[in-house]
């Protein structure tokens, strides 16, 4: 056995002997350590992490800045739970999420753990405000793993599998796909035939929708579109929720997502990025709509833990202090030309698209039909890991390779993982 790759072999036997195959792990590695947008396995093997934690990491991998906080915050209060004590780091949290997405208007926030629960929590506050019962989501769209969660994801496989019943009064519309045909136009006629035929809007508590998503494929939802939603939500006094757990806190080239079609979103949810690797989301809305629970409604016993809110603190002073938006931006447009010279150069790549750094290629089969290609896509996967890139799926049928490269990323690692992609494609795609 080639003994650089026996540690990694002998704690992976031992993932397979204690932890369920029901929680997938894309790439056969136990990670050591990592710093910034490099990632060393247990074998001393080296890479580029171009997924960050699932979009987590955009500050990087253990910033000086987020680690010394959780140090000195660990030293001072781990836990006490807001619930039972208040305590300042959760207050300065919200009072800051809520300047970021308020945009001068009075907004409230209310932090949790999860992205998950962030986003059943936006539901119990549509529903409480409104008093009603229906939410519309997207197809393709995410919405986590719980039971609520799943029912709002518009994809079956692998989220679904047989976990029903599921809750009920939950409707899915088209989310729009350029390279697939759906305009705009298209899904905003199904949107206003769903409240023809199945619910009417003056039942709708909630729509949700992620300005880009982000599992089903890094398909961004065109302004006009998103503009036309809000005009609806307005009309039928219905709650717009922008999920923005993927696309938040710079990954688009603005803070948020929401903020390149100019609209104002009801509800937000936050989660990922935002506290720089420790579980922290939240729900930031319009304080008349936040306030309607009553109290004891809203909670949970880790949510705004002070020890992550501590980190969070960090990650948006560094958002203030160093011009991560402007390097995002430059990275997209580095990335983006990259990606398309690489797509002129291998036809299987179907369409490469994204906002800003949050992008993607799409492998379709060879014959000219667009078929997505799932078995392409991993194998792109893999043979971007032996080259030292870590990347991972999305999509529908599971054939779109995504990047979420941390913010920090050097213009040097970007064209170096641009070379390992290269190479991947060019193995990937021999023969084929």
């Amino acid at each position: 056995m080639n003994s650089a790759l026996t540690e990694n072999h002998r704690l992976l036997a031992l993932r397979d002997q204690h932890v369920p195959r029901g929680i997938a792990t894309a790439h056969p590695l136990v990670a050591a350590r990592a710093q910034g947008a490099e990632l060393w396995d247990v074998d001393g093997k080296r890479y580029l992490d171009f997924v960050g934690g699932i979009g987590v990491l955009n500050v990087g991998h253990n910033h000086p800045r987020v680690v010394e906080a959780v140090r000195r915050q660990v030293g001072e209060i781990s836990h006490a739970s807001f619930q039972v004590v208040a305590y300042e780091n959760y207050i300065q949290v919200a009072a800051r999420l809520n300047a970021l997405v308020g945009g001068g208007e009075h907004y409230k926030a209310v932090l949790f753990t999860s992205g998950a629960e962030a986003v059943e929590n936006a539901v119990k506050i549509a529903r409480g405000y409104t008093n009603r019962t229906a939410v519309i989501s997207f197809r393709g769209g995410f919405h986590g793993r719980t039971l609520l969660g799943v029912t709002l994801t518009g994809m079956s496989q692998p989220y679904k599998q047989n976990f029903g019943p599921f809750p009920a009064e939950i409707y899915h519309a088209p989310y729009p796909d350029a390279y697939r045909g759906i305009s705009s136009e298209y899904a905003l006629a199904e949107l206003d035939t769903l409240f023809a035929t199945d619910v009417a809007p003056d039942r709708v508590a909630a729509i949700i929708i992620e300005p880009v998503q982000g599992d089903g494929g890094f398909l961004a939802a065109p302004k006009a579109f998103l503009q036309a939603l809000r005009a609806r939500c307005t009309e039928h006094g219905i709650v717009l929720i922008l999920d923005e757990i993927q696309a938040g806190f710079g990954r688009t080239g603005s803070m948020f997502g929401f903020q390149h079609a100019g609209i104002q979103p009801d509800l937000v949810t936050v989660a990922k990025s935002l506290a720089g690797g420790m579980p922290l989301s939240g729900v930031v809305g319009r304080a008349a709509i936040m306030d309607a629970p009553t109290p004891g409604g809203l909670g949970g016993t880790y949510g705004g833990n002070a020890v992550a809110c501590a980190a969070a603190l960090a990650v948006l002073d560094l958002f203030e202090e160093q011009d991560l938006l402007g390097q995002a931006k430059a990275l997209a447009m580095q990335l983006q030309d990259g990606l398309r010279a690489l797509q002129r150069r291998y036809p299987r790549i179907g369409d490469v698209r994204g906002l800003g750094f949050m992008q993607a290629i799409e492998m379709v089969a060879g014959d000219d039909s667009q078929s997505p290609d799932a078995g392409l896509a991993q194998r792109v996967i893999d043979h971007a890991r032996t080259a030292g890139l870590l990347v991972i799926k999305c999509g529908v049928h599971r054939n779109v390779v995504r990047f979420l490269a941390p913010l920090v990323t050097t213009p040097a690692q970007l064209d170096e993982a641009l070379g390992m992609l290269d190479t991947a494609l060019a193995a990937a795609c021999v023969n084929q």
